[in-house]
């Protein structure tokens, strides 16, 4: 059976997110061969791994092949551009997953909308999708966080803004910040918030750790965990939303405000945030203040 051939352009320039696989390459999409074959210009994050990618699907691309990652996206996608005005085909790839989850692509879709350019996609293998489905959380809602911010001080505040979703909430992280993510976890969403960390998807030694985030922030502090890591962690019940404390809602106005945010949009965002009448947060704010806090 043929390959299947790539979506016709339609003559006009079309730029094609493609997914690539996140650790068997077995898990290509079958159009992405023919894609790669057929692309004028194929800008990757790492040219690399995907000459990799090529060998391993038995494919050379015909078209040029530039590299567009993090550090050269801002002077690279003006040239993408202007290559896709011109009317040529242009795939992105990244290293693994879609394009834009976290990974370049976000600014040259942006602006290849900006200059009336067609977009499609290839669509193909997501961690976060994967992750989420193997995690045993409800998936009916969730809501993604990519990369946690590596300072504490900073860690501890996001994790503070997500501490009252109810939805099921999926994050990126390194081996190497893992212990300190998932302990900064169970001291922000209680020891008993079950979790799951899930590394090295797909690949031949893939685990799934299930269980409460202080005993998985225990068993991150035992050894070194290796590999691509996704960590999925359930929501925070009703219950545990309307259970916040004065001091707890004085304390999310304090760190909206120290980020620059006014005091009265602080406030009303931690009212949505807490299921809270905006006045309960403000009596809390006044009552603080005046008791010198």
């Amino acid at each position: 059976m043929a390959a299947p051939g790539p979506v016709p352009s339609g003559g006009a320039g079309l730029l094609v997110l493609a997914g690539t696989p996140i650790g068997d390459t077995a898990d290509a999409p079958p159009r992405l061969a023919a894609e790669l074959a057929h692309a004028d210009v194929v800008a990757a994050e790492d040219t690399r791994r995907l000459r990799r990618l090529t060998q391993a699907l038995g494919v050379r691309p015909s078209g040029r092949v530039v590299a567009y990652h993090e550090v050269n996206e801002v002077a690279r996608t003006p040239q993408l551009v202007e290559a896709l005005t011109g009317g040529a085909r242009v795939l992105l790839v990244t290293d693994a997953g879609m394009p834009s989850v976290s990974d370049p692509g976000y600014r040259l879709v942006a602006a290849a909308v900006e200059h009336g350019v067609r977009v499609t996609a290839v669509p193909g293998p997501s961690a976060v999708l994967t992750a989420l489905a193997l995690s045993g959380l409800p998936v009916d809602r969730f809501c993604f966080e990519g990369f946690p911010p590596r300072k504490q001080g900073e860690l501890l505040a996001r994790l503070r803004e997500n501490a009252t979703e109810r939805r099921t909430l999926v994050y990126f992280e390194s081996r190497h910040r893992l212990p300190a993510t998932l302990a900064a976890m169970a001291e922000v969403f209680g020891a008993d918030r079950r979790a799951a960390v899930c590394r090295e998807l797909t690949k031949t030694y893939e685990e799934i750790k299930r269980g409460g985030l202080g005993e998985l922030a225990d068993w991150a502090e035992g050894g070194e965990v290796r590999g691509e890591i996704t960590i999925v962690v359930e929501g925070a019940t009703a219950t545990a939303s309307a259970e916040l404390g004065p001091e707890e809602l004085v304390r999310r106005v304090r760190v909206r405000e120290e980020a620059g945010e006014r005091r009265k949009e602080a406030i009303a965002a931690v009212a949505v945030e807490a299921g809270l009448p905006k006045r309960t947060v403000f009596d809390a704010v006044v009552a603080a203040k005046n008791a010198g806090g």
